[in-house]
C-alpha cells in the first residue's frame, strides 16, 4: 500500500520555525551556514538559507525518486531543475511568519542594523504623514536573535506558532473546505426555482 498525503496537503521536509530556531541558535541546519547566536542574522539572510536548504532537500528527494525509477540523476542535476519560485514559502508569507515569532517574544532586534539594497539607511523608521497615511521608506536590514523565551519553546510551539500564538487548534484555523462538483465550479441553484 503507497501512502501518501491528501491532495494539496503536501509535506515539507522541515518545519520553517524549527529551521528558524535552530539557524539563530549558530547550529546550521540542514546544511546552512553556522552563524554566530549573539549577533543574530538578518530576516533576508535566514529565509535566503531556508529557501537554500528547501531547495537542497527537494533535490535531494528527486534524486531518489529517479534512482528508484533506474534512472541516474545526481543531486545537483536534480537542484537545476527545480525551479526557484516552486518551493514554499515566499517573502511576504516568511516576513509574515517572522513577524508572529516576534510577537510571540522569541526573537528580538539585536541593534544592529546594515544598508538595504533597497537604500533603506540604518536608524530608518516608518514615518507619518499628518494622522492619516503611512509614507513608505526603505528599511535597514535588521538583524535579530533568540530570545530565551524562544530557546525554552517546545518543538510543537516551533511547528506551529499561529497556533500558540492565538490559542485555538488548527482544525478551528483550517476547517476542510466545501467541495464543489468541478474543480473551480460554484455551486448552482436547483432546476426550476426563481431567483427571489
Amino acid at each position: 500500500m503507497e501512502i501518501r498525503p491528501q491532495r494539496g496537503r503536501f509535506l515539507r521536509p522541515f518545519h520553517a520555525g524549527i529551521f528558524i530556531r535552530d539557524y539563530l541558535m549558530g547550529k546550521g541546519p540542514f546544511g546552512s551556514p553556522a552563524i554566530d547566536p549573539d549577533r543574530g542574522a538578518a530576516t533576508e539572510d535566514i529565509r535566503y538559507a531556508y529557501k537554500s536548504a528547501l531547495l537542497w532537500e527537494y533535490a535531494e528527494d528527486m534524486a531518489a525518486m529517479a534512482m528508484e525509477k533506474g534512472v541516474e540523476l545526481s543531486t545537483e542535476e536534480a537542484l537545476e531543475r527545480i525551479p526557484k519560485r516552486l518551493t514554499k514559502m515566499r517573502s511576504h508569507s516568511f516576513y509574515r511568519y517572522f513577524h508572529h515569532l516576534k510577537m510571540l517574544g522569541w526573537v528580538e532586534p539585536t541593534g544592529e542594523e546594515q544598508k538595504s539594497a533597497m537604500g533603506g539607511m540604518p536608524g530608518t523608521r516608518v514615518r507619518k504623514r499628518g494622522n492619516v497615511a503611512l509614507v513608505e521608506v526603505p528599511q535597514p536590514r535588521r538583524f535579530y536573535r533568540l530570545t530565551d523565551k524562544g530557546k525554552a519553546a517546545s518543538d510543537i510551539e516551533w511547528q506551529d506558532p499561529l497556533q500558540t500564538l492565538y490559542g485555538y487548534p488548527r482544525e478551528i484555523r483550517s476547517p476542510k473546505p466545501v467541495k464543489y462538483r468541478h474543480p473551480g465550479s460554484l455551486p448552482r441553484r436547483k432546476k426550476g426555482l426563481s431567483p427571489a
